[in-house]
């Protein structure tokens, strides 16, 4: 006795219900944990390796010691009149490259404040001066990591 129904046909329709679902979930999850994954991040800087830097003509340097005093090549500068120094110096010259390089101690609010400085007396390119990894200047070979 067979019935009205075909009981016999294939169902041919996907149900997404349950991959919306997990779609939901994942995206949930990522959205709160997110925000987490970028704050609190300690970094520990290498030491870079570079060619020196030809020394055909004298570069113009910034130097914040470790007292966050602030030089131009030898000269001592309070860091609000650098702005006024360096604009004056630039306007002589052709190459407005500026060569910057600080302390490893000093603070990074420091650093930050006289690279504002110079970037707001007019520079065109600022060069960051790193020392060589101990490695190097022994004479060994450096490892691959």
């Amino acid at each position: 006795m067979a019935m009205g129904t075909n009981s016999d046909q294939l169902m041919s329709e996907i149900n997404v219900t349950p991959f919306v679902d997990v779609m939901l979930v994942l995206l949930i999850i990522f959205m709160v944990s997110a925000p987490m994954m970028v704050q609190g991040v300690d970094v520990s800087l290498p030491k870079a390796t570079s060619k020196p830097l030809p020394t055909d003509t004298e570069h113009l340097i910034v130097t914040v010691d470790k007292d966050s005093k602030v030089f131009i090549n030898e000269a001592s500068i309070p860091l609000d009149g650098l702005k006024e120094k360096l604009s004056k110096i630039l306007e002589n010259r052709s190459d407005r490259t500026v060569y910057f390089r600080a302390d490893k101690t000093v603070a990074y609010g420091a650093a930050m404040q006289v690279l504002a400085e110079i970037r707001a007396a007019g520079v065109e390119k600022l060069g960051m001066v790193t020392e060589p990894p101990d490695d190097a200047e022994k004479g060994k070979p450096r490892r691959a990591s």
